[in-house]
């Protein structure tokens, strides 16, 4: 007996990295899958997009734990993208128990340097995104009556600003309020909202040059040995990165019965990045 068995979960960015990893920690405790993914770079982001292989091989690795999945690519900017590719999981799957609204990029700067295109972009992916995920699948939820479970990717940035982090800060900051909002607003339907909030993931979004170059101004090109400690002085738990499935873990005990009473919080799964 899977902790989710009988549950239908929606996932926005699911081809690679966190979003995967999600998508397989559910199902491995019983879990449908809806989700979609871009599958492509986005133009102002630091580091590459996922790609169509990306998402088959998602599709692959939920579907050989003898879950059903079925995924879609859509851009999460775009509203109408959004409720199609729940509406077809919905057509196939039936109903939708858990939302993890995921998708987000990356992209650093001064604030007075952002070019006004890649300020927007951030804000219509990292944040409006969010919004179009979330409500998308809430209606279905509410009709359900059963109660649910939405969790939203959010950051330590969302929690404690941080320099030449202007637009995702910015964005990352408004998902706590919206998520605070949300889980007023849907209580009363019994469904908790909650936000995880991660330091730095062993994923494509921080192992890039952009990233490491942030950590260590003073090298060009730095490798990620040469990056590590620098990262792992951020935290109070002396590690340099997360895997994603820590990340995914945290997620399952929210949206399991282990986390029934939880509703409302911005959880920090930071090895203490905030509190330092």
């Amino acid at each position: 007996m899977g902790k989710l068995d009988g549950k239908v979960a929606f996932i926005s960015g699911l081809a690679r990295n966190q979003g995967r990893s999600h998508a397989v920690t559910l199902a491995e405790e019983g879990a449908d899958i809806i989700g979609f993914d871009i599958c492509r770079k986005i133009d102002t982001s630091c580091h590459t997009g996922a790609t169509e292989e990306d998402l088959a091989e998602t599709v692959r690795l939920v579907e050989a734990l003898g879950r059903r999945i079925v995924v879609s690519v859509a851009d999460v900017r775009q509203y109408d993208q959004v409720q199609a590719a729940f509406a077809k999981g919905l057509d196939a799957l039936g109903r939708c128990d858990i939302v993890l609204a995921n998708a987000g990029i990356f992209a650093s700067g001064k604030f007075w340097e952002i070019e006004l295109d890649a300020w927007q972009e951030m804000i219509d992916i990292n944040l409006t995104g969010v919004w179009h995920t979330v409500r998308a699948a809430a209606p279905t939820m509410i009709a359900q009556n059963e109660g649910g479970a939405i969790v939203i990717t959010g950051s330590t940035e969302s929690l404690k600003g941080m320099a030449n982090t202007a637009s995702y800060s910015a964005a990352k900051h408004g998902l706590t309020g919206l998520m605070r909002t949300m889980a007023n607003e849907l209580g009363e339907y019994g469904i908790r909202v909650n936000t995880v909030n991660p330091t730095c993931v062993e994923t494509d979004m921080v192992l890039n040059r952009t990233v490491f170059e942030l950590f260590r101004p003073d090298l060009t090109d730095p490798t990620r040995a040469e990056v590590s400690p620098s990262f792992a002085a951020t935290n109070i738990i002396p590690i340099d990165f997360i895997p994603p499935r820590v990340v995914s873990d945290a997620i399952l005990y929210l949206v399991s019965d282990t986390g029934k009473y939880i509703t409302g919080v911005p959880l920090p799964v930071d090895a203490g990045f905030v509190t330092k």
